[in-house]
């Protein structure tokens, strides 16, 4: 089951923004796709709520009787929308089952300093030193008129850290995720700039979301449940119990 998290530790740097499009280019994949929200905000749980029934569906956590959130039955793609401050435990807790994290941010020197903090401590973590878990980084609401995109090309390049990316600052966002849309879900002759903006981000993804399938693979263990307390910021549950809680 692929995982893609998206993490930063800066709240506003638009990680619920970039989970609900890359949630939605797998539903129009037809994967089965979940959008498991585990901020505190629950940005993306109010965003799939606005969801028209007719676009291609994602998911969101069920909660079984015992009041913990776990991944709906037959759920093959898991994407993550993280809160900020996000270290330590929990860091390493989504680390422990995620494939591929994706840290997006912005250009001020703020959001640099923040996400260059994220990293250090991402590259301290086993499954990423060792390769099994790929991050990168994504610029987001670039403006074009400035030097915003160099500016976070070099700063990535500083970090030792693959920028896939460079999503523009743009109310088609804004007036697509209000309506439950993405920019995947518009007609494309209405976002064609900004389609051409995400294919170098798909790019990279997509090894990580459809993977080349491997004869007798032995899988490790799907991503656990998840209390439904974690989304208020309760302590994490034992490492074979949850994700965080």
């Amino acid at each position: 089951m692929p995982v893609v998290a998206v993490v930063n530790r800066k709240g506003g740097s638009g990680k619920s923004t970039f989970a609900a499009h890359v949630a939605a280019w797998c539903a129009r994949q037809k994967l089965s796709v979940m959008l498991g929200d585990v901020d505190r905000q629950q940005s993306s749980r109010g965003w799939l709520r606005r969801r028209d029934p007719a676009l291609p569906g994602i998911a969101p956590w069920v909660v079984d009787q015992k009041n913990v959130l776990r991944v709906p039955s037959g759920i093959t793609h898991v994407v993550l929308d993280t809160p900020g401050g996000l270290q330590g435990f929990e860091l390493a807790r989504i680390v422990m089952f995620a494939d591929a994290i994706v840290v997006p941010v912005c250009p001020s020197v703020f959001d640099r300093e923040s996400a260059a903090a994220c990293l250090d401590e991402l590259k301290t973590l086993p499954r990423v030193a060792k390769g099994q878990c790929r991050v990168a980084t994504v610029g987001m609401r670039v403006d074009g008129r400035t030097h915003a995109a160099g500016v976070l090309r070099a700063w990535a390049g500083e970090q030792d850290v693959e920028m896939i990316g460079m999503l523009r600052e743009t109310q088609l966002y804004v007036k697509s995720l209000e309506r439950g849309l993405t920019l995947f879900d518009v007609a494309p002759t209405q976002v064609a700039t900004d389609l051409a903006q995400w294919e170098p981000v798909l790019q990279w993804l997509r090894p990580v979301l459809l993977p080349v399938p491997v004869v007798a693979e032995v899988r490790r263990e799907p991503i656990l449940p998840v209390r439904r307390a974690s989304v208020l910021g309760a302590r994490p549950l034992h490492p074979g119990q949850g994700l965080c809680s």
